[in-house]
């Protein structure tokens, strides 16, 4: 799980492909998405669902990487999905995670060898975040807002109506000691001012990373989560001052704010 785990950390940009669509594989992965999201469950029909495994099963017996979107716990196809991606050791996201026993269980039934990307996007995922972001095997959570927007009868794009759940999201993965999480998808592929503004408020929130739905979000997004030029040079200027407290531009400098000078700085290497 190491090398996966640093790419999951890492990752900006996370493009979904469907798992019905094999011909898409490669041009996914030339993208330059953080991460490529093979997707068993949404984009895939009933019909399709073994067509798919069997698609993503030769995608990663080629030693090709990707992450598996497997179908929800429960359902027919999951137990199947997990069998086939377990064999390869590929990083699993588990759609509508709201139960900490069955995310358990999923990774037992991996024996550790996937890492987990739990998906929230139910009112119960969200108000059991903490316990989520805390099973053993979660790398790092993702936000569903399309499905919870729906649920909470909300639009999918209003900033404001799905902040708390944000909110919630980075709060419970911090506590968990997990990097921070990946924000939903904006549904407005062509739209590149409705995408970066998506980005911008993400961004206020503590996400770290985006889903994307379209080749064309994935350079934007990358670019938008990486450090800005003037965050990197507030934070050079603020760990150039050292450790002690001080000032730096009119503003006081102590230790939580070198630390987060030092993430910045980090974050723009990768």
């Amino acid at each position: 799980m190491t090398p996966y785990r640093d790419r999951i950390e890492r990752a900006r940009s996370l493009l979904f492909v469907p798992g019905y669509r094999p011909d898409r594989f490669a041009k996914a992965a030339a993208t330059g998405a953080g991460l490529v999201i093979i997707d068993l469950e949404d984009a895939t029909a009933a019909q399709d669902k073994d067509r798919a495994r069997d698609n993503v099963a030769r995608w990663l017996a080629e030693g090709n990487n990707a992450v598996i979107r497997i179908n929800p716990p429960g359902t027919p196809w999951c137990d199947a999905d997990l069998e086939a991606v377990s064999r390869y050791g590929a990083p699993v996201m588990v759609p509508k995670a709201e139960d900490r026993g069955v995310l358990s269980e999923l990774a037992r039934h991996t024996a550790g060898r996937c890492a987990l990307i739990p998906l929230i996007e139910t009112a119960v995922g969200v108000e059991r975040a903490n316990e989520v972001c805390a099973t053993a095997g979660a790398v790092r959570v993702a936000f569903g807002n399309a499905d919870l927007a729906s649920q909470l009868g909300v639009a999918h794009d209003d900033h404001m109506a799905l902040t708390y759940a944000r909110s919630r999201l980075v709060s419970a993965a911090a506590a968990a000691g997990l990097c921070p999480p990946v924000d939903g998808v904006t549904t407005s592929v062509r739209d590149a001012d409705v995408l970066t503004d998506d980005i911008s408020h993400a961004r206020r929130l503590g996400f770290t990373g985006k889903l994307c739905i379209h080749p064309a979000q994935v350079p934007i997004v990358s670019a938008g989560f990486a450090p800005s030029e003037s965050e990197q040079k507030w934070a050079r200027a603020v760990v150039t001052a050292g450790d002690s407290v001080g000032v730096v531009d009119g503003q006081m400098v102590d230790r939580p704010v070198l630390e987060r000078a030092r993430r910045i700085l980090a974050a723009a290497s990768r």
